[in-house]
C-alpha cells in the first residue's frame, strides 16, 4: 500500500499522522484518509473538490500533474507526501 505523510506544519493543525493506505490514485489514497479523518477533506481540497492552492502533494518526490482531480497513479511503496505551501515574510 502506498504511504501517506504530511508535514509537521499540517499536523500542528490536524491530527494527521502517516499511513499506509489503500488505493491506486491519489485521490483514491487521500479518501481512505478522509475516511478516518473527515476534517481532512476541507482543508485539503476545496468545494469542487479541487486540491487548495495552499496544499502541495507529491508523489515519489514528483508533484502531482492532476491538482484537480488527483487522478496520478500510486503503486504499492509509493510515498505520497502532502503539504503546506508557507508564505509570509
Amino acid at each position: 500500500m502506498p504511504r501517506l505523510s504530511f508535514t509537521p506544519n499540517l499536523e500542528r493543525h490536524l491530527s494527521c499522522p502517516s499511513a499506509r493506505l489503500p488505493g491506486d490514485t491519489v485521490i483514491a489514497v487521500l479518501t481512505a484518509a478522509f475516511e478516518g479523518n473527515p476534517r481532512l477533506r476541507s482543508y485539503l481540497l476545496d468545494d469542487q473538490g479541487r486540491l487548495r492552492k495552499h496544499v502541495n502533494i507529491f508523489v515519489n518526490n514528483e508533484p502531482v500533474a492532476d491538482r484537480d482531480f488527483l487522478t496520478d497513479r500510486v503503486a504499492d511503496g509509493d510515498e505520497v507526501f502532502v503539504f503546506q505551501a508557507l508564505s509570509g515574510g
